[in-house]
């Protein structure tokens, strides 16, 4: 599970990276500005928010292959950026809605779904291990008591 959320954000960085430079030319070409804004800078503004937010979602997924390999869950830092990546993706579900459509959200969803399955189902397995007793020596239970001693006590 780990191992597909991470392609998927893998192919969405891909995704993301293309549409930001594709929006970079359009700027460009247009010669759009807005506040008074050079259409250049806002141009290069799009590329490296683009590389930027590209860059963010590939060190998630390679927080997914690691989680997947190790099969264990993230811990520390690396568990806050895949955290971070899901309420980003709930975010831009949201607003994904009215600006471009229900396959965007459904894809945004799907994405959200991946990202906490592998965190949940991860964080439950390692407290399961936790708090199960060790494992003892086959054929040990519990230990029946001794038996009285038959022999008389010396005074």
């Amino acid at each position: 599970m780990a191992g597909a959320a991470a392609l998927i954000l893998a192919v969405e960085a891909v995704g993301i990276v293309l549409l930001h430079v594709f929006l970079s030319m359009v700027v460009d070409e247009q010669q759009m500005s807005m506040a008074g804004l050079e259409p250049r800078s806002m141009s290069l503004s799009a590329v490296v928010a683009g590389g930027l937010f590209g860059g963010y979602l590939l060190l998630c997924a390679a927080v997914l292959v690691r989680t997947a390999v190790r099969d264990r869950a993230p811990t520390g830092l690396l568990r806050i950026v895949l955290i971070s990546a899901a309420v980003v993706h709930g975010l831009l579900g949201a607003a994904t809605v009215g600006l471009v459509g229900w396959a965007a959200f459904l894809f945004m969803m799907v994405v959200l779904g991946l990202i906490v399955w592998s965190l949940v189902s991860y964080s439950v397995e390692e407290t399961a291990e936790r708090q199960s007793p060790p494992p003892g020596p086959a054929g040990s239970g519990p230990a029946a008591p001794a038996a009285p001693d038959p022999r008389p006590s010396a005074p």
